[in-house]
């Protein structure tokens, strides 16, 4: 089990590099696009990166499983609805950001616990 948050690591990591080329040569030079969009894009996928890092760590914790779960569920919460929310407009997902954001927080938090 361990060794799959490495691979899902692997996997989120690619998927922000592609979301990050998405952002850089479709969202950022949309003319119809507002600014405060393209800035909810861009914390999205810097979000997205550093905690697909993050999950690296997680086999060196002492309760892997709770702590990549978390992760998981946060990157896709957090960044999957900011995603969401840019691409489509649909501005009903992001009701369910700050429960990502409070999960990430609770991932990293898991990290210390004994």
């Amino acid at each position: 089990m361990v060794s799959l948050f490495v691979r899902i690591a692997g996997i989120f990591g690619a998927t922000a590099v592609a979301m990050g080329a998405y952002g850089a040569h479709v969202i950022h030079t949309s003319k119809e696009k507002t600014d405060r969009e393209k800035v909810v894009y861009e914390r999205a996928n810097k979000y997205h990166l550093v905690h697909s890092l993050a999950l690296l760590a997680v086999p060196l914790t002492a309760h892997p499983n709770i702590c990549g779960s978390l992760f998981i569920i946060g990157i896709i919460l957090f960044c999957g609805t900011c995603y969401i929310n840019v691409m489509t407009g649909n501005k009903s997902v992001i009701r369910l950001t700050p429960v990502g954001g409070v999960t990430l927080i609770i991932a990293w938090l898991s990290m210390v616990y004994p």
